[in-house]
């Protein structure tokens, strides 16, 4: 404080000692303390010990030394850190801003499979935007998730989301490679990319990645994300999933897969497309091996498995799906939209095809192809079979799907030729005429057109089944006439022609195209006593819970023609087998019918025929319209028929024909080793009152007793100096019968004009320039 005097006025303070020269001098700063650079070197100590002690006082000031770098070191790193730290952050903020609500947040559904069987259950193909089920994890091969997790993401149990030694180690070595060849992305994440995300690289989706794989670890278990991830990715060839990619590069499911098989499956997720085993054999091989040496070093394998693993050969998948169940599984995608709509959930397809009867279908075709295509200039081929339902059990849409996915059975229309024959007589059977009615095999001329037998030779007086059999185009365009065009193309249509036909006499030798598959359809009400059999692939459709989406209702078919109408028309066209124009189409065992049609300058060869059991069509000729080298349809056509035909029945108990159960047909031509089949016992008029049941109904004209048989009772005695049938398969008593009491169609007025000659005991002469056209348009 400051004092006071004696007087009380108060004393402030002061610096000065005395009087003012005093405390000037005492103000005065001695030149040793002055910060001068002489003065203050000389006034500091100088001693060694003073000189340390500075030293040491100043290197801890300054942190120095080894100890102060490291120091400084962790400083700034805790300072870049956090500073870094405050950076991601505010990405994420930033760019988890930009993302829609976690809230929203949903994992999309599988995109639907569509799982295809045979009547069996076994399966045909899968289809969908993925090619496969999705597979349980614990119904898989267990080699196929350890030998991903080696190879993409050892430590997946064990991080959280994000592999951050992963990502560290991935950084590293790219670091040191200068470009990328490491990834350190998470099954989480490439999961998480895979299912939300596009494939760009930027930093934004990198960051959405991490927020999409943290929210995925904290939603599903580990063995969820496994699972989801392996029903997903993206193996190549259209595959998505493991059982979509074992099917496709092994023909067996994920359940089967064995250690090789998985190895290669991981391998191919580093390059789905470039190590595809169907492009890259040796290039899947060479990754799956490295997969091989991982899966050992996590301990998945031992030692012993790695070497034998390694010891086999690259499988070599074919560059498309093979086999020719897939031309029945695309006419299921075809014919699927209509029955249930858009497909919204995975589904299972029961068809009507078989398995087996498919391989054995493929393996004739191939087989034939490959022993006289190329010698006869036949590049293609195509079968379907169907059950007396209209049910296909088998079909072929060419000679190799994985080169050629065109369905020739379904898609393309072909002139049938004499195949379409049959709708002829029918209709002729329909209006009154017999087997046994006679016409007159001479050159005939409607209007400007003027059909020639394939031959060029006339027979004369023939009866019908004799006509079919050697497949004379005379006799069919005479018949056609009667019966009038329009009503064969009803006929056709009714028994399961949908192509629309031509209305004019030269509809008698298959001009009208149609698809081999209506064609053989067509044929069916023959075999099945005379109803419809709409052809189907699809049997049922069903969700994998069991629902019921579609089931087919052909089990009530219309009935299309008689019973009669169809056992006469069985018993004709056996005689096309046993001694006419289809003799190679044999079933031993077996009575069989069809009809062989080869259409102008042999661009197309045909065989439909049916047992009690199937009716098969089978088509040989080019894409192209080519020429073949003098194919017939009684050739290869017939021939392959006959093998398919022999391996789809082998085991089954031989069955007659619808009609003919009383009937054994004769083989003039046993096979080896087989005794050869009954001569004809029956007359013709037996023959048909038991096709019709044995009802005693007699066809016009009834039947007389010719010169080479006797008649005792029912029994008929065959006289065994003469030939005991003709080339018609009919006993030759019965044609001389025939041609000799065939008053009706002396009278019917329909008797071809006198260019085709004269039937029976009419001698009157027609006017030589009249046509038959003049007599049906006179009539």
């Amino acid at each position: 404080m400051a004092a006071k005097s004696k007087s009380g006025k108060r004393i402030e303070p002061s610096f000065d000692g005395g009087g003012r020269r005093g405390r000037d001098d005492d103000l005065r700063a001695d030149p040793r303390d002055r910060a001068t650079s002489k003065t203050s070197r000389a006034a500091k100590p100088t001693s060694k010990s003073s000189r340390s002690t500075s030293r040491s006082r100043t290197k801890r000031r300054s942190g120095g030394g080894l100890f102060g770098f490291l120091r400084r070191g962790i400083y700034w790193m805790l300072v870049l850190g956090l500073w870094g730290g405050i950076a991601v952050a505010g990405l994420l903020v930033y760019y988890g801003s930009r993302m829609p609500s976690a809230e929203s947040w949903a994992m999309p559904d599988r995109p639907p499979n569509i799982k295809i069987v045979d009547v069996n259950g076994s399966l045909l193909a899968n289809r969908g935007s993925t090619g496969g089920e999705a597979v349980p994890l614990d119904s898989m091969s267990p080699y196929i998730p350890q030998a991903v997790m080696a190879i993409e993401d050892r430590r997946f149990y064990s991080h959280f989301g994000v592999d951050p030694i992963g990502l560290s180690r991935a950084m590293m070595r790219n670091a040191m490679s200068g470009r990328m060849v490491q990834g350190g992305s998470t099954l989480t994440q490439q999961l998480a990319k895979n299912m939300f995300l596009t494939p760009e690289r930027t930093l934004e989706r990198k960051v959405q990645e991490l927020l999409l794989a943290f929210w995925l670890e904290s939603k599903y278990t580990k063995e969820q994300i496994l699972a989801m991830y392996l029903n997903r990715v993206f193996f190549g060839s259209n595959s998505y999933g493991v059982e979509a990619a074992s099917r496709r590069y092994f023909n067996k499911s994920a359940r089967d897969v064995n250690l090789t098989e998985a190895a290669i499956l991981a391998g191919l997720l580093k390059a789905p497309s470039a190590l595809s085993p169907a492009k890259n054999p040796e290039g899947a091989m060479a990754r799956a091996k490295l997969v091989l040496a991982a899966m050992e070093d996590q301990g998945y394998i031992n030692h012993d498995e790695l070497t034998a693993a390694l010891d086999q050969k690259a499988p070599k998948a074919k560059s498309y799906w093979s086999g020719a169940e897939h031309y029945a599984a695309d006419m299921v995608m075809d014919e699927l939209p209509g029955l249930i709509g858009e497909v919204k959930e995975d589904i299972v397809v029961d068809t009507t095809i078989d398995k087996t009867l498919e391989k054995a279908a493929e393996k004739s075709i191939q087989t034939a192809l490959d022993k006289d295509g190329k010698r006869l200039g036949v590049s293609q081929a195509a079968l379907v079979s169907i059950d007396g339902t209209g049910a296909i059990r088998a079909v072929v849409g060419g000679r190799e799907y994985a080169k050629s996915q065109f369905n020739r059975a379904f898609k393309a229309k072909r002139q049938p030729g004499s195949a379409f024959k049959p709708f002829v007589y029918a209709a002729a059977l329909e209006q009154g005429l017999t087997p046994g009615s006679v016409r007159n095999d001479a050159p005939v001329r409607i209007g400007k057109w003027t059909p020639e037998n394939y031959d060029n030779k006339y027979r004369g007086q023939v009866t019908l089944a004799n006509a079919l059999a050697n497949s004379l185009n005379t006799i069919a365009a005479q018949l056609v006439m009667e019966a009038g065009p329009q009503n064969v193309s009803k006929l056709a249509h009714r028994m399961g022609i949908e192509t629309e036909l031509q209305d004019n006499a030269s509809i008698a030798l298959g001009t009208s195209e149609v698809s081999l598959v209506e064609l053989t359809a067509a044929y069916a009400p023959f075999m099945n006593g005379g109803f419809k059999a709409t052809p189907h692939v699809i049997k049922r459709v069903t969700t994998v819970s069991g629902k019921v989406l579609y089931e087919n209702t052909y089990d009530t078919p219309p009935k299309v023609i008689s019973e009669k109408i169809a056992a006469q028309m069985n018993m004709m066209m056996a005689g096309v087998i046993t001694r006419g124009t289809g003799k190679k189409a044999k079933l031993p065992g077996w009575q069989v019918a069809g009809k062989s049609g080869t259409t102008q300058s042999f661009r197309d060869a045909l065989f439909v025929g049916y047992s009690a059991n199937l009716t098969t069509g089978v088509w040989f000729g080019n894409d192209d319209g080519a020429s073949m080298k003098k194919v017939t349809g009684g050739g290869l056509p017939a021939q392959t028929w006959s093998d398919f035909m022999i391996a789809a029945h082998k085991g089954l108990a031989p069955a007659p024909l619808f009609g003919l159960g009383g009937v054994q047909m004769q083989d003039p031509d046993p096979v080896a080793g087989e005794q050869p089949q009954q001569q004809h016992k029956d007359t013709l008029f037996e023959m048909i009152s038991n096709a019709l049941g044995g009802d005693g109904g007699k066809p016009t004209p009834e039947v007389g007793v010719g010169q080479g048989e006797s008649v005792s009772g029912n029994h008929t005695k065959v006289n065994r100096d003469r030939p005991v049938v003709d080339e018609s398969g009919l006993p030759a008593a019965e044609i001389d019968d025939v041609i000799r009491h065939s008053d009706r169609d002396q009278n019917n007025g329909l008797v071809p004009p006198m260019d085709v000659g004269r039937t029976g005991a009419n001698p009157q002469p027609k006017k030589a320039n009249s046509t038959l056209l003049d007599v049906i348009m006179q009539e």
